[in-house]
């Protein structure tokens, strides 16, 4: 029993080291992914767009909160058991010299994001619907990928 809470001591310590290591990542009021760097290649480009992820027996769900795409600047590519997600967010008003704002929160710029889905699809069956600023991407799953029930005799 002692050398259990002795783990338990160290991964709370852990935790704590990580916390603070964390602390060093914001900025100012926004931190990590809500900042005006989410567009940027580096730290916080690959959490563009929020993502959720959801299945049922037959599909896996992604559903990418991205307002103000353009549908013909959305790329969507599957390979092996990951999806690829990229596109381009066009400035709102593009004739507007960026020294005119006096507060520019809505960036502007090229993405993509790869998610590992750890179940393989049926590529050829894809789909992908963007509608007020929800993108939802379907991927059927492989028939050697779902679920099976196993019936239980009894003897």
């Amino acid at each position: 029993m002692l050398g259990t809470m002795d783990a338990i001591r160290e991964l709370q310590a852990i935790r704590r080291e990580v916390e603070r290591a964390l602390e060093d990542y914001t900025m100012g009021e926004w931190s990590f992914p809500f900042s005006q760097m989410s567009f940027l290649p580096g730290l916080a480009g690959y959490a563009y767009p929020l993502i959720n992820i959801r299945e049922d027996n037959d599909n896996l769900y992604i559903e990418a909160l991205a307002p103000g795409l353009d549908k013909d600047n959305i790329e969507i590519s599957v390979m092996g058991d990951s999806v690829r997600m990229a596109g381009e967010k066009m400035p709102v008003r593009g004739d507007i010299r960026p020294e005119a704002y006096h507060r520019n929160e809505r960036s502007a710029a090229k993405f993509v994001r790869t998610i590992d889905l750890n179940t393989e699809v049926d590529r050829d069956r894809v789909s992908a619907d963007y509608h007020n600023g929800i993108l939802l991407v379907t991927l059927p799953k492989s028939e050697k990928s779902k679920a099976r029930q196993i019936s239980v005799k009894v003897d």
